[in-house]
C-alpha cells in the first residue's frame, strides 16, 4: 500500500513517515500544497494524510481539486483546528476522515486501515448503534432518538471510544492513548471532564462508571 503525507511540519512528517513505513507501507511526503496535488494526481496512491493548513495551497482546496477531477483515492485530514465547522468543511470538499492534532498515532494508524479497509471492500464507513444512539464514524454525528447531539471532535472521540466496546468496561488509561496524544503529560482527571459533558448531553444514564476500572457505556 502506497501513502502520500501532505504535511509542512517537517518533524511531524517524517516521524509519521518512519511510522508508517515500520508498519509496511510505502510513504511519500511532501510539505507544500501544490507539489501534493501534482503528486496525488498523478495516481498510484492508495491514501492521502492531508493537513490542511499548507503553504501553497490548504488542504480544502487539494481535497476539492482531487474530487473535481475524478480521484476517489480516500484522503484523511489533519488539522490543528478543533471545531465542527472546520470539520464539516473538510467533509464537504471530499474528505474521508478528519484527524484533529494532537492526536495518537495509535488512532491514525486505526483510520488509515480503516479507511483502506473501506476502499477495498467498496462498503461505507460504520454506524454503530447503542440503544437509541446512533453513531456515524465518517460523518462524526450523533443521532438519539431522531434528532442529533451536538459534540466536539474530542468528545465525539471520546464517545467513539466507548461506543467501539459498548457493554464493556474502558478504562481511563486506554481513552487518553486513542482519543489525546501518546505523549500526553496533563492532568489525566481531563477523562472525567469530558465524561460528565458527554452525560449532560446524552443523559446520565448513558456512560456508567465502573469503580477502579473505568467506564461503559450502556444500551439503553
Amino acid at each position: 500500500m502506497r501513502l502520500l503525507i501532505v504535511e509542512d511540519e517537517k518533524r511531524l512528517a517524517v516521524s509519521l513517515a518512519r511510522g508508517l513505513t515500520a508498519e509496511g507501507f510505502a510513504v511519500d511526503v511532501v510539505h507544500d500544497g501544490l507539489e501534493g496535488l501534482h503528486r496525488a494526481g498523478e495516481g498510484g496512491y492508495d491514501l492521502v494524510i492531508l493537513d490542511i493548513m499548507l503553504p501553497g495551497m490548504n488542504g480544502y482546496r487539494v481535497c476539492a481539486a482531487l474530487r473535481a477531477a475524478g480521484h476517489e483515492v480516500p484522503i484523511l485530514m489533519l488539522t490543528a483546528k478543533d471545531g465542527e465547522y472546520d470539520e464539516a468543511e473538510g467533509l464537504d470538499t471530499g474528505a474521508d476522515d478528519y484527524l484533529t492534532k494532537p492526536f495518537s498515532y495509535v488512532v491514525l494508524v486505526a483510520r488509515v486501515r480503516a479507511l483502506l479497509r473501506r476502499r477495498g471492500a467498496g462498503t461505507p464507513a460504520p454506524v454503530l448503534t447503542v440503544g437509541a444512539l446512533r453513531i456515524d464514524t465518517a460523518a462524526r454525528r450523533v443521532i438519539r432518538d431522531e434528532g442529533e447531539v451536538t459534540l466536539t471532535a474530542k468528545e465525539f472521540a471520546v464517545l467513539e471510544q466507548l461506543a467501539l466496546r459498548a457493554g464493556q468496561v474502558v478504562s481511563k488509561a486506554e481513552i487518553l492513548e486513542h482519543v489525546w496524544d501518546f505523549a500526553y503529560d496533563g492532568d489525566p482527571n481531563i477523562v472525567e471532564v469530558y465524561i460528565s459533558t458527554l452525560r449532560r448531553k446524552l443523559g446520565a444514564a448513558a456512560i456508567r462508571t465502573v469503580r477502579g476500572a473505568g467506564y461503559r457505556l450502556e444500551a439503553r
